[in-house]
């Protein structure tokens, strides 16, 4: 494009007639890849495509891939990005013509978007109180849910879903985990609603979601669907899914977000799988009552009997207490755990004495085992997890766990 101001001046009108015309985000890009002689393509904030101006499918396709010749820029409203403008121009336009022609689609995405923005906030609103244990009247839980289109009275179910980056990635993945999650929900349920928790101190990305309908094996399904879409939506993330029991009764839901939640702490720190259900957590079950009424008792369990070996593998980045959770899984037995750790006896008998000076616990008394596997369970109840590395500490010279293996995700 010419760098005339008159050119630039043109170009702006015919993109702003197309503003004002109320024509919609598509004519508005057409309107600026004619006036800039340009393919335009633009993105919401999560890479769904919302409008393209190319000349062929294959130049659509470059343009979303962000080919050769394409420059891609953040639209932004105030601090908040709503998507993104892929543009290849024959002629680079002057700065200040592509500052005014990002601020106009911006505003116009988020225009367009204002309404599911609304609603995404109120289906935020809900599922946070309900997490929160802020609505616990059967009246008000069902108009919330009816200002919604939410139909609860027969039942609904509550889902977890967590997801943690391994590197680091843009600055909108925790929406795009938000909404990976959500489309698998709706995929099987399609009134489904989902909101990011923003727990203090949740580590990675938590996404609520609310599944309408009494059906167990609906929800199931939809627990499955998650996982899949975020598995194929989000690679190179880690990730853990929990599913609760079905809340009859509208005012056990928020029990039902209390199950949800204990699960996907199950789940994070278990060896079968990502996903997980409130019915396959066994005995973690019979701590949730005891974290829901009193989880200042549960917490000082925890600090009583493993807290200091968590705090010595974090210092030291040694393996206490994976092999503490092996050789407990292993029935107590060291040959067995040492096997499974891929290590050496000595190595395991001398974690196990730090173990016992660490917390006081007798790994070789039945009362002392059962106290650690106690307190194990409670540090996944609270949904603490455990740091470790490769084993370097003094005495483990028979034998080295490798980085990573039979480490938890």
């Amino acid at each position: 494009m010419p760098e005339d101001p008159s050119d630039d001046l043109a170009a702006l009108d015919a993109i702003t007639e197309a503003v004002e015309s109320g024509a919609g985000l598509p004519e508005v890009v057409r309107a600026a890849a004619k006036a800039l002689e340009a393919s335009l393509a633009v993105t919401d904030a999560w890479g769904a495509t919302l409008a393209v101006a190319a000349r062929s499918p294959a130049d659509e396709r470059s343009l979303l891939a962000q080919g050769e010749g394409v420059s891609s820029v953040p639209l932004r409203v105030a601090d908040a990005v709503v998507g993104t403008l892929h543009m290849r121009a024959k002629t680079e336009p002057s700065t200040s013509m592509r500052r005014l022609l990002v601020t106009m689609i911006a505003s116009e995405v988020e225009r367009v978007r204002a309404p599911e923005r609304a609603s995404e906030s109120a289906a935020a609103g809900v599922l946070r109180a309900l997490l929160n244990h802020e609505l616990s009247e059967r009246e008000e839980v069902l108009a919330r849910a009816q200002a919604l289109s939410l139909q609860v009275q027969d039942g609904a179910s509550v889902i977890v879903a967590r997801a943690h980056p391994q590197a680091p990635t843009d600055e909108g993945w925790r929406a795009r985990v938000r909404a990976v999650a959500e489309r698998g929900a709706r995929a099987v349920v399609n009134r489904s609603i989902a909101a990011l928790s923003e727990r203090e101190g949740t580590v990675g990305a938590e996404v609520l979601l609310l599944v309408p309908g009494g059906d167990e094996p609906i929800a199931a399904r939809a627990a499955e669907a998650i996982q899949r879409e975020m598995e194929a939506g989000l690679q190179g993330y880690t990730f853990a899914i929990g599913r609760s029991r079905i809340a009859e009764d509208p005012v056990d839901l928020p029990r039902a977000v209390s199950e949800a939640l204990l699960a996907a702490n199950v789940a994070q720190g278990g060896s079968d799988g990502a996903a997980l259900a409130f019915e396959q957590t066994g005995a973690y079950r019979l701590l949730l009552s005891a974290m829901s009424e009193n989880p200042s008792e549960l917490q000082r369990f925890y600090a009583e009997t493993v807290e200091p070996l968590a705090a010595y593998d974090e210092q030291y980045e040694t393996d206490l207490m994976l092999t503490l959770q092996t050789f407990l899984e292993a029935d107590g037995n060291v040959a067995g755990t040492a096997q499974r750790l891929f290590t050496h006896r000595h190595t395991i008998y001398y974690r196990l004495e730090r173990v016992r000076e660490l917390s006081g616990l007798d790994v070789g008394s039945s009362d002392g085992r059962e106290k650690l596997s106690l307190g194990l369970k409670a540090m996944r109840v609270l949904g603490i997890s455990s740091a470790g590395g490769p084993a370097s500490e003094a005495g483990a010279e028979g034998g080295r766990v490798p980085r990573g293996s039979g480490r938890r995700s």
